[in-house]
C-alpha cells in the first residue's frame, strides 16, 4: 500500500538555476510511487503482486491503473475519489543521472478504505507510511495474519514511530534514517532505529552501498559501478531485489546483493518502471559482476 502518482520526467543538459529556463532532450511519462514501482520491479522478477492504492476519476488515475495492469500487478484492491490523482514532475540531469521531483497530491488512503475482509492472504505487506493511520491498520492485520511487513520510507514526512514496533524488514535511506536519528553514519542509525523496530534493518547510501543489520549481526554491501542514465526509482528497485531474495529464502548478505544488482541495472535505463529490469537480466549482471 502506497502513493501512486503519475510521474512526468524530463531529461536536461543540467539542473537550472533559480529563475533560468531550460530545454528539455527528453520526456517520459509514466506511473510511480515507491511501493508501485516495487511491485512492478517484483512482478518483472516474476512474483504475484498487488497495489493498495488511491486515484482521482481522471485521466491520470486511468492512466497509473492500466500500466501497472499491463505489469500484472492485481489493481482490485485500488480505491476511486473524486478528487484530483498525485502527480510529480521531475528533471533528470542528462550526464550525471541526479533528479529533482516535486510531488502535488491532496488524496489519501483513510482506514475506512480499506476492507480488510476482502484482501487476500499475503507473504508480504509493503508499506510506504504515507498515510500512517491506514498503515496501522494493514500492518496490524498483516501481523495477526502471518505476513512479513516491509517498510520503505525515504524522507522525514510523516511520524512512523508508532509504525516502526510493528516491521520486520526496515529497509530505509539516509535521507530518513539520519535525520531521524540525528545521525551521520549508517551503523549509528540502525543502533538507534533498534529502540523503535525490533526486525531487520537496512539503510542504504546510493553510491555509498548498503549496510545491514539481523539477528545481531552486521552486513555491508557496495554498490555496482555503472554508467547511470536515470537514478529514478532506484531505490524502489532495491526494494524489489530485497522482497525478492526475501521470498525465495535469501540470507541477508545475498539479499542485499540481489538488491543493489537490481538497482544499478535499473540505473542503466530512464524511468523508475521502464528501467526496472527481468530477472534474467539481474542474475546475469551478477554473474558479470559478482
Amino acid at each position: 500500500m502506497g502513493i501512486i502518482p503519475l510521474d512526468f520526467l524530463y531529461t536536461v543538459k543540467r539542473l537550472p538555476a533559480p529563475g533560468e529556463k531550460i530545454d528539455a532532450h527528453g520526456f517520459i511519462m509514466q506511473g510511480g510511487g515507491p511501493v508501485p514501482n516495487a511491485m512492478v520491479g517484483l512482478s518483472r522478477l516474476g512474483m504475484r503482486t498487488g497495489v493498495i492504492a488511491v486515484v482521482g476519476n481522471d485521466f491520470l488515475g486511468d492512466l497509473s491503473v492500466s500500466q501497472l495492469k499491463e505489469e500484472n500487478v492485481d489493481c482490485s484492491m485500488i480505491i476511486r475519489k473524486h478528487l484530483p490523482s498525485a502527480a510529480a514532475f521531475g528533471m533528470i540531469e542528462q550526464n550525471s543521472g541526479r533528479r529533482t521531483i516535486v510531488l502535488h497530491r491532496r488524496i489519501d488512503i483513510k482506514p475506512g478504505d480499506i476492507r480488510l475482509a476482502a484482501l487476500p492472504r499475503a507473504r508480504i505487506v509493503h508499506l510506504d507510511g504515507r498515510d500512517p493511520e491506514a498503515s496501522l491498520k494493514l500492518a496490524r492485520w498483516a501481523r495477526r495474519n502471518g505476513s512479513l511487513v516491509s517498510f520503505d520510507i525515504g524522507s522525514t514526512r510523516n511520524d512512523v514511530s508508532e509504525l516502526l514496533p510493528l516491521v520486520d524488514h526496515l529497509v530505509v535511506a539516509d535521507g530518513f534514517a539520519f535525520p531521524f536519528t540525528g545521525t551521520r553514519r549508517a551503523r549509528n542509525a540502525i543502533e538507534k532505529l533498534q529502540h523503535y523496530c525490533r526486525g531487520s534493518i537496512v539503510v542504504t547510501e546510493g553510491l555509498k552501498g548498503s549496510t545491514g543489520w539481523e539477528n545481531d549481526r552486521w552486513y555491508r554491501q557496495r554498490a555496482f559501478k555503472v554508467k547511470a542514465v536515470d537514478v529514478t526509482g532506484a531505490g524502489d528497485s532495491f526494494h524489489a531485489g530485497y522482497l525478492y531474495g526475501l521470498l525465495n529464502g535469501y540470507d541477508m548478505p545475498r539479499r542485499l546483493e540481489f538488491g543493489a544488482a537490481t538497482a544499478a541495472l535499473k540505473c542503466t535505463r530512464p524511468g523508475a518502471r521502464s528501467g526496472a529490469p527481468t530477472l534474467k537480466q539481474v542474475k546475469q549482471f551478477l554473474n558479470r559482476h559478482r
